[in-house]
């Protein structure tokens, strides 16, 4: 039994984003309304993704804009207090992403129990955000003296609003990460959240490293998904499950389950 299914319990896991409205210290975050509404909305759409029958949840501040390397501690406490006030409510295995930080991610993770965390660990990157490095030896032995290995590492390779800086073709770039970094799994992606990932990308990755965890990350839709849970071991996928498709609206229940409806259709032949 592949680590996929003693976490998610069945094969191909669709993982759902619930993304957290801005929080304090973010320059969208509504101060009038507080972290209760942060709370509430992110309720609703938790519950909406569960009650549509997704494998999993992952949490993250995508609301967050402009994002930072490195967060601010109000940040992840933040989206500590939003998780803990939710954990009652959650019936299905859980990670966090907290954009674009991945020791803060490691962190929260381990005060919330969270079973995975997503992040860009590797590379050095031209982004939106300014030069973008990394240092995945410092993290992981982070993630070590916390006593956290029980949490698996989701690398995204291909990351958003960026570009690798180190000249080699991706195939290239995950059978390094792979033999170097040693990651749980490695995440491909378009270029922002909801961007279709380019298919011919994803299968240039499997490919490449056929016994590694490989997720399509980004802009499954319910007309692509069977084609890319062909290459793909699973999928992230957030906007899909928004009203209209679009980033900024609220869960719609009714697209969760067809969506999720269609991929259990497709796991039956598996």
């Amino acid at each position: 039994m592949s680590w996929l299914e003693e976490v998610f319990k069945v094969k191909k896991p669709v993982i759902a984003m619930c993304h957290f409205q801005a929080l304090p210290g973010d320059p969208r975050y509504d101060q009038q309304k507080g972290l209760p509404w942060v709370i509430e909305k992110a309720r609703a759409d938790l519950l909406a993704l569960q009650r549509g029958g997704v494998d999993a949840i992952m949490f993250s501040n995508e609301f967050s804009l402009p994002y930072l390397t490195k967060v601010e501690p109000i940040t992840y406490t933040s989206m500590a207090r939003v998780i803990g006030e939710l954990r009652k409510d959650i019936t299905v295995p859980y990670g966090v992403n907290v954009l674009w930080d991945p020791i803060a991610s490691i962190d929260l993770a381990m005060a919330v129990d969270a079973l995975f965390v997503r992040e860009i660990f590797t590379g050095v990157y031209a982004s939106d955000f300014g030069l973008w490095n990394t240092n995945c030896g410092e993290v992981v032995r982070h993630q070590y003296r916390l006593g956290a290995q029980k949490i698996k590492l989701l690398f995204n390779i291909f990351p958003e609003a960026s570009v690798y800086l180190g000249g080699r073709n991706i195939a290239d770039i995950a059978k390094s990460t792979v033999f170097n970094d040693l990651p749980d799994a490695l995440c491909v992606s378009g270029l922002i959240a909801g961007a279709e990932t380019d298919t011919s990308v994803l299968k240039q990755v499997k490919t490449a490293v056929p016994e590694t965890t490989v997720f399509v990350n980004t802009g499954v839709r319910l007309d692509t998904v069977e084609e890319q849970l062909s290459i793909a071991d699973g999928a992230v996928t957030g906007t899909t499950f928004k009203k209209d498709g679009a980033f900024f609206n609220p869960v719609d229940e009714s697209r969760v389950k067809a969506f999720m409806d269609k991929v259990k259709d497709f796991r039956k032949n598996l």
